[in-house]
């Protein structure tokens, strides 16, 4: 079977051929033997040995909340291991760079494109290994394929359900599978009330799932507005309206490049909007009289890794979604200063109300533009806002609150298959 690379914390060690897990060098795979073979502490404050499971994309929400609750969990102690499933020629990812510099262990999973058997194969192989007190999925595929791995080693399985894209049959029939795999968990988390409701309605148990919205718990360091404009190619002297987010239906980039052209014709002064992102329809929004005609005032400047240290380049972040959890991007935006504006969707409402954000109904560009028009044209408001929404962010959404809640969960899934 073909090895597992894997990473001990910032010291990473590449071994040429090894069968099983690659644990950097000698020294360090003797002492996680040595550590796991010891008598553990029935007390409920002993550190947890935790495994993230995650295919992960090449950034997005899903990977920055992997990220900064990995850190956070190994900053409180625990033994934390971040194991990414990877196309077969991919020897590293960005997530586990940056998890590993924090002192969180890291592994590959090499896997082709439809080689399941084997890749759950390995993921047992790593389970085996580490022998973790839970197993956190994350995601579609690790849900659905590894969840009942882990069950069948007597690991219990901690679930985040981060949201749902929506779409066509084929995603429709991914969910109801993931769905399944949420009846199976030992514990499911929500990012937001709505999806509490929505799992209800799926019939997942009501008692499995626990409610914790997502937190503050990475911070970025940001640019400042003329370095992050510098980078973008956005003059000073013009006022832009942001959009950071996978350019996919859920996300409303239609509603927003809308909204920009409305703004543009309905009144004097330069208005633009700029959008960081890739998916599905970046062709469709490119293609848009807004986005590529002779009178074009909406840019895309595709994907760009670590996107929210340039939020200081707009003078309002928008998000335009048909659907949310609760968007890491929103609270970049509070930790920035910079004005919301953003639609009444999953979470988003629970994080920001009206006085720290301009909030409306989703799929309505009409409201969206007049909701710009405000933040242009009455900047002391917004900032006064944006002000609120740092206040907020700073007093509500903790990391050491956030990663307690998770402390609580995956100790209650262990006590109760191990009692």
């Amino acid at each position: 079977m073909p090895y597992l690379h894997s990473r001990q914390g910032a010291a990473a060690v590449e071994t040429a051929e090894h069968t099983g897990l690659n644990t950097g060098n000698q020294n360090s795979g003797d002492s996680q033997r040595v550590t796991r073979d010891l008598p553990r502490k029935d007390s409920d404050s002993r550190p947890l040995r935790i495994v993230h499971l995650l295919a992960p994309a090449p950034y997005g929400g899903l990977e920055r909340v992997v990220r900064s609750l990995s850190l956070e969990q190994a900053g409180a102690g625990h033994e934390v291991h971040v194991a990414a499933v990877l196309d077969a020629g991919a020897a590293d990812h960005p997530l586990l760079q940056a998890v590993s510099a924090g002192g969180v262990r890291t592994s590959v999973i090499p896997v082709g494109g439809r080689e399941y058997l084997r890749e759950r194969a390995l993921v047992r192989q790593l389970l085996t290994d580490i022998r973790p007190d839970v197993v956190h999925t994350h995601g579609y595929r690790t849900d659905v394929l590894h969840g009942s791995v882990a069950r069948s080693l007597k690991i219990p399985v901690v679930t985040t359900v981060h949201g749902f894209t929506g779409g066509g049959w084929k995603n429709r029939f991914y969910e109801s599978l993931q769905i399944g795999a949420f009846r199976r968990a030992d514990a499911v988390v929500v990012v937001s009330h709505p999806l509490r409701a929505r799992l209800n309605s799926r019939r997942v148990p009501d008692q499995k799932i626990h409610c914790i919205p997502n937190a503050w718990a990475d911070p970025i360091p940001f640019l400042d507005r003329h370095e992050a404009r510098a980078e973008l190619g956005i003059p000073d002297n013009v006022w832009c309206a942001g959009f950071i987010g996978r350019l996919g239906r859920e996300k409303g980039p239609d509603i927003f490049a809308d909204a920009i052209g409305k703004l543009k014709s309905s009144g004097p002064g330069e208005i633009s909007g700029l959008m960081i992102g890739g998916g599905v329809m970046q062709a469709e929004i490119a293609a848009l009289p807004v986005a590529s005609g002779p009178e074009a005032t909406l840019r895309l400047a595709g994907a760009i890794e670590d996107a929210g240290r340039l939020i200081r380049a707009f003078d309002a972040l928008v998000l335009s979604s048909r659907t949310e959890g609760t968007p890491m991007v929103l609270f970049e935006a509070m930790a920035a200063g910079v004005p919301i504006v953003a639609t009444r969707v999953g979470g988003i409402p629970d994080v920001v109300t009206p006085n720290e954000a301009v909030l409306v109904p989703p799929e309505d560009s009409v409201e969206l533009s007049e909701a710009l028009r405000q933040v242009r044209d009455h900047p002391g408001k917004a900032s006064e806002r944006a002000n609120r929404a740092a206040e907020r962010l700073a007093t509500a959404y903790g990391a050491d609150r956030w990663r307690e809640a998770y402390d609580s969960v995956y100790r209650r899934v262990v006590q109760e298959r191990h009692p």
